[in-house]
């Protein structure tokens, strides 16, 4: 006999089916149909969770961000050399990203176009992503002055780079051509072009 799920635990499944019906249908063509059939409740179910899709999608877009931050704020270790930093928080923010891989196209590509609500909070996680970026910098600037400095607006378009970065791998299928560890170069790249380390 199955344990009974909690409600974390149904939300959470709730969030992973539209994710998945996203990835197959896009958002536009997915009905709360597809979404509880994927996780395999009722409609009641649902509704007692979610007021609709665009409020699932939200809380999927915010959950996912929440644990990728968390991710970056954990690889980020000030005493390692500046070079090092930024591979380990790369290394860490693309293997999350290869771990989310049903969540990918509901994140990165859907949220851009599901309305104005979606638009305000994925501006709002933008942000929060730099900030995050530029708390990571502070950080290493406070262990090692030679660390040149990021500005709130440097930061958020050095996030606005790599989600380009990783609209070009996600494709308008949903479906990875690759893993995203693939983009470890030309993001270190690109961090280290923004942010770089004084020689003198």
């Amino acid at each position: 006999m199955t344990a009974p799920r909690n409600r974390a635990d149904v939300r959470a499944s709730l969030e992973l089916a539209l994710a998945k019906a996203v990835a197959e249908k896009g958002y536009a063509a997915t009905t709360i149909a597809d979404i509880v059939t994927n996780a395999r409740v009722s409609k009641r179910t649902f509704y007692e969770h979610f007021a609709d899709k665009e409020e699932c999608l939200l809380a999927l877009y915010g959950d996912a961000c929440t644990q990728i931050m968390t991710v970056l704020r954990g690889a980020a270790k000030p005493r390692e050399s500046w070079p090092d930093q930024v591979r380990a928080v790369t290394d860490a923010y693309l293997a999350t990203l290869d771990s989310m891989l049903p969540v990918n196209r509901a994140v990165v590509v859907e949220m851009q176009a599901a309305g104005v609500r979606a638009y305000r909070m994925r501006q709002s996680m933008q942000r929060e992503f730099a900030q995050t970026l530029v708390d990571i910098v502070d950080d290493a600037r406070a262990a090692n002055p030679h660390v040149g400095p990021l500005t709130a607006t440097m930061a958020l378009a050095l996030v606005g780079g790599i989600t380009e970065l990783m609209l070009d791998v996600v494709g308008p299928s949903g479906e990875p051509g690759g893993s995203f560890a693939g983009l470890r170069e030309p993001v270190v790249a690109l961090f280290t072009a923004v942010v770089p380390e004084k020689t003198t």
